[in-house]
């Protein structure tokens, strides 16, 4: 290992000290005079000094290391939050905007007026009384399109400045669909599990009675009962699972899915599962599907639930010996969304659906025949299951039908790759 290295200081000390001495030396021998020698030592460290000081300055004792500017940072805070934001400025127009409230208003850049993107009474009058000098407000907002959501609306000035570029007013949707749906849900499910469980419940009832009284011995019709019991237990449970699908689905409708689900893989599972029971009737299950244009946004076991539903209607209330067409095509666009879309049409040749009960079909509950629908194991709750759900994929439902020829339901879904819109416009609420 080397000699240690000397500082600057210590080598100009060392440097400085033999001729320090040597004046020193010659003074006391009054080989020069005292003084002279104090003003020679004095002038060679004030130049020592100097030198490492110009050539090696020190920090200051508290000096702080300059920070650079940060710059786009509330920009990129705001992209990330995950409720949707927007920066209004001073005259009302929309400055900035994170991802989430771009996918809940439809708008593609900032620079437009408020009105012109959310056209909602109450926000606009929120984001009114802040400009006139109130710092913050918060109320209930609802937005009915694509799908009825609820939100608390934060309303907030932002510190003033004379720039006009800079927002003033800070806009933030908190979601609270979620929370509301549940509580619907919840009091729904009460009501219609009371309302109708209380049927096969008193008939059960009823039966169990009849069995332990006049039926006691009676074994034929004791096998009668426990028949006409296990098929009334059976709906109950059917309808418990219908009912509890059809909760869940309406508490997330709001949240659009964001998966690849390839519909021809689906429908030929369909064609699977259903097929033993359309041989029973001598019917078949006839799908037309191109293979390249089969993939949607969506939900895969949601998908399943809703073709599975209409493929099994199709053949309950099919006419024996005629087949169940299932069409898939492209659309260009999907009526009201503009997007491009795929359809996928299920067709029977039942006796069909007087139209005066098309508008009514997939209310919850609500049954053209409702004799055949029980008989059919039917509980009146699967049209509205797929409703919601096609709601869920910002999709649409179409039924059209015609008395003595048949019924034909189309789902329209958006295609994966939509064309990128260049929207400056919004949805209207």
């Amino acid at each position: 290992m080397g000699p240690a290295r000397l500082t600057d200081h210590e080598a100009l000390a060392l440097a400085f000290t033999p001729g320090a001495v040597l004046l020193f030396v010659l003074a006391a021998i009054d080989e020069i005079s005292t003084i002279s020698a104090i003003s020679v030592a004095a002038a060679a460290a004030a130049g020592g000094w100097w030198f490492t000081k110009r050539v090696h300055p020190l920090p200051p004792k508290h000096a702080v290391p300059a920070v650079p500017p940060l710059k786009g940072l509330p920009e990129d805070i705001v992209e990330v939050f995950p409720e949707p934001v927007m920066l209004i400025g001073n005259t009302r127009e929309i400055v900035g905007l994170n991802r989430a409230a771009r996918d809940l208003l439809g708008i593609g850049r900032p620079g437009r007026d408020l009105a012109f993107s959310l056209r909602h009474p109450a926000v606009l009058a929120a984001v009114d009384t802040v400009f006139l000098g109130v710092p913050a407000l918060s109320e209930e907002i609802t937005l009915p399109v694509p799908v009825h959501r609820t939100f608390t609306l934060n309303v907030t000035r932002l510190p003033h400045h004379d720039d006009p570029t800079r927002p003033a007013v800070l806009l933030m949707l908190h979601d609270e669909t979620r929370a509301k749906r549940a509580e619907q849900s919840r009091a729904d499910f009460v009501a219609n599990a009371s309302h109708e469980l209380r049927s096969p419940l008193a008939a059960l009832l009823g039966m169990i009675e009849t069995l332990r009284g006049p039926a006691k011995s009676d074994v034929e019709a004791q096998d009668r009962f426990l028949a006409i019991m296990c098929a009334e237990a059976q709906r109950m449970a059917r309808l418990i699972d219908d009912l509890l699908s059809l909760s869940r689905v309406e508490i997330n409708e709001h949240v659009p899915p964001r998966g690849k689900v390839d519909v021809a893989d689906i429908l030929e599972g369909i064609e699977a599962t259903l097929g033993i029971r359309a041989e029973k009737r001598g019917m078949t299950i006839q799908i037309d599907c191109p293979p390249d244009i089969s993939t949607v946004v969506g939900d895969g076991d949601q998908l399943v639930q809703v073709f599975h539903n209409l493929v099994d209607n199709a053949l309950k209330y099919g006419r024996e010996n005629t087949p169940v067409m299932v069409t898939v095509r492209g659309v260009k666009a999907i009526p009201g969304a503009g997007v491009p879309g795929v359809s996928i049409e299920v067709r029977d040749q039942g006796p069909g659906i007087p139209e005066v009960h098309l508008p009514r079909l997939t209310e919850r509950f609500y049954r053209v025949d409702a004799g055949r629908s029980r008989k059919l194991g039917g509980t009146g709750l699967g049209l509205a299951i797929v409703k919601h759900i096609v709601n869920r994929h910002r999709g649409q439902l179409k039924v059209e039908s015609k008395e003595g020829v048949g019924s034909t339901i189309n789902v329209l879904l958006p295609s994966v790759e939509p064309p990128e819109k260049n929207n400056t416009n919004g949805r209207r609420y």
